[in-house]
């Protein structure tokens, strides 16, 4: 019920103006969160690539309505791969990519303009020398974000995947997905979605999550295993081994300011570990899915909304 509560919470907007008004919200939001502008992201990702991490940076932002904006979130990811090349940090770290951001909801042809600017941004990893995944959003997206892969993978077959294991669809579409250079991200999932199309439980969504990790792990693709679930972590490495999957040919996602010292943890025993990064000033919506996520976090949270300079 809590989960459920903030993930609500996550679009109402009279909430999210006493979240951001509260003076000690900034310091929660800093532990998940690397700051406003592309030299936060690139400082925050030196500093992961000396701990032998790699990262995937997310300009934050979604459901764009307005094509300016949509053109804007373009550009802000071109500035930021720039940085990444000019830093030496283009071979250590990716981009997420929300299409939502890129415009895919306009009212006129929303999702070719949203295709565009993604194909612009696909460009632009190509000729840095790295990569760009599609991230999951609810599962009204799942279809249009599918089709949209498919186009891009046509001239960028590394562009990354993502599939949310509570989605009843998923095991299918690990299916249809685990084949040979296709990169494919698995997580639990993040939103709000009806029982039609979502397991409503814990305990389902993680066998669902094990049934999915299994075909992408047996598959010729390379799985990108998003968790900071120890048991899980642990049937990874049993089926790298069942499937005689070496280091590097799968690696383990984690979300910046979740279990730091896990991510060091693997890297030190040779598994890639890549790290996501979210930047920029549309932190609400990220902060409440990361707080229904592990709402241990909720006391602090609560304490800064009831600080008052």
């Amino acid at each position: 019920m809590l989960r459920q509560a903030l993930l609500s919470v996550s679009r109402s907007t009279k909430v999210k103006n006493l979240v951001e008004t509260a003076p000690g919200t900034r310091a929660l939001v800093h532990r998940f969160v690397a700051g406003d502008r592309a030299f936060d992201a690139v400082r925050v990702t030196e500093r992961l690539a000396a701990e032998g991490l790699y990262v995937s940076i997310d300009h934050l932002g979604e459901d764009t309505l307005d094509p300016a904006h949509a053109h804007a979130v373009r550009e802000a990811y071109l500035i930021l791969l720039g940085r990444l090349d000019d830093a030496g940090l283009a071979g250590n770290a990716e981009v997420s990519v929300k299409l939502s951001a890129l415009g895919r909801q306009l009212p006129v042809d929303g999702a070719g303009i949203a295709l565009d600017h993604a194909r612009a941004v696909c460009e632009a990893a190509k000729t840095y020398g790295t990569t760009v995944t599609l991230d999951a959003e609810d599962h009204t997206t799942t279809d249009t974000t599918l089709d949209a892969l498919r186009e891009l993978r046509a001239d960028y077959p590394w562009v990354g995947a993502v599939v949310q294991a509570y989605l009843r669809r998923t095991e299918a579409d690990c299916r249809d997905l685990a084949t040979a250079g296709s990169r494919v991200r698995l997580c639990k999932g993040a939103y709000r979605e009806p029982e039609s199309v979502a397991f409503p439980t814990r305990h389902e969504v993680d066998l669902s999550y094990v049934r999915c990790l299994k075909t992408l792990m047996a598959g010729p693709g390379y799985p990108m295993v998003a968790t900071h679930d120890p048991r899980l972590i642990e049937l990874t490495g049993m089926l790298a081994a069942r499937n005689r999957r070496e280091p590097g040919t799968y690696e383990f996602q984690m979300l910046y300011g979740v279990r730091p010292g896990e991510q060091v943890r693997l890297a030190a025993q040779g598994e890639r570990v890549r790290v996501y990064v979210p930047y920029g000033d549309q932190w609400y919506g990220y902060l409440m899915r990361r707080l229904a996520e592990r709402p241990a976090n909720l006391t602090f949270f609560l304490r800064s909304l009831a600080t008052r300079r």
